[in-house]
């Protein structure tokens, strides 16, 4: 009777550990992977962060490897959102829904020694494939320009190539970084250095170029008078469901967008103010 009794209580003991580990809050979790774009994964983040505060019960994780990637891996099924901060060709599109969660520039920038203030879209093209390779072909001092740019494969350097250097190429000999705090570090630490990199990263240690004319900021990105303006893109395989669309309809909530527009990328659909 003893043992009968001892066996009965561990099995019952049993059930309720079972019952706990099935039911205790937070085992069962709704999960999103999202990957792409090193430009636009901080604020893929932040979206992320601030979503699974509000939805204990969903986990997102967010990686970087290039809009490459990005388009690619949606495109297979890898990841239920892949991102991309350069516009597809349309063989890329196939089978992806795209949405355009915010527009970033993309900020030319030199040394704060540097005293160019402006340069057009043909000088930057020139400077960038080697045609100009003097400062002071551009108005500058009697210096060599030294080009920094970013990888192959990044979602930047591939919108710069088709904003700016359309089919020209970029000089072999440009110093290549890997991420756009590299790009800035170099600028920074170079008089005669010039480089591309986001607006939504850039800081007062490097000085930002009018291009045509127009200096970048949120108003000339959010009314396209500034010509070097990249979108952030979210791609999904097909129509999103469950979760996943749950999360992309609160990144167009207005608690999503002010949330893109802290990070200091403009908005989709957010209203713009005049603050340069």
């Amino acid at each position: 009777m003893h043992l009968e009794i001892k066996w009965k209580g561990g099995i019952l003991l049993i059930f309720v550990i079972v019952l706990y580990l099935l039911f205790r809050p937070g085992v069962h979790y709704e999960r999103i992977e999202i990957a792409g774009s090193t430009s636009v994964q901080p604020v893929a983040e932040k979206l992320a962060a601030e979503y699974m505060k509000k939805h204990p019960d969903v986990k997102i994780n967010v990686q970087g490897g290039g809009s490459g990637m990005g388009i690619r891996t949606a495109q297979q099924g890898v990841v239920d959102i892949g991102t991309s901060s350069k516009s597809l060709k349309p063989e890329e599109k196939d089978g992806l829904k795209e949405y355009v969660i915010g527009k970033d520039g993309i900020v030319i920038a030199v040394n704060k020694e540097n005293p160019i203030d402006d340069l057009t879209k043909e000088q930057l093209r020139d400077i960038f494939s080697g045609k100009i390779r003097n400062w002071k072909e551009v108005g500058g001092p009697d210096a060599e320009i030294h080009v920094i740019v970013r990888e192959e494969g990044s979602g930047t350097r591939s919108s710069f190539q088709s904003l700016v250097m359309k089919d020209a190429k970029i000089r072999s000999d440009a110093i290549v970084q890997g991420s756009t705090e590299s790009v800035k570090q170099s600028v920074k630490q170079d008089p005669y250095a010039i480089g591309f990199v986001s607006m939504s990263h850039m800081s007062d240690d490097v000085k930002a170029l009018k291009i045509d004319g127009v200096q970048p900021s949120e108003r000339t990105v959010a009314d396209g008078s500034y010509p070097l303006v990249v979108p952030f893109i979210f791609l999904t395989k097909g129509e999103p469901t469950g979760v996943v669309k749950d999360f992309i309809k609160w990144v167009f909530s207005p608690e999503g967008q002010n949330i893109i527009r802290s990070e200091r990328v403009v908005p989709a659909i957010a209203n713009v103010s005049d603050d340069d």
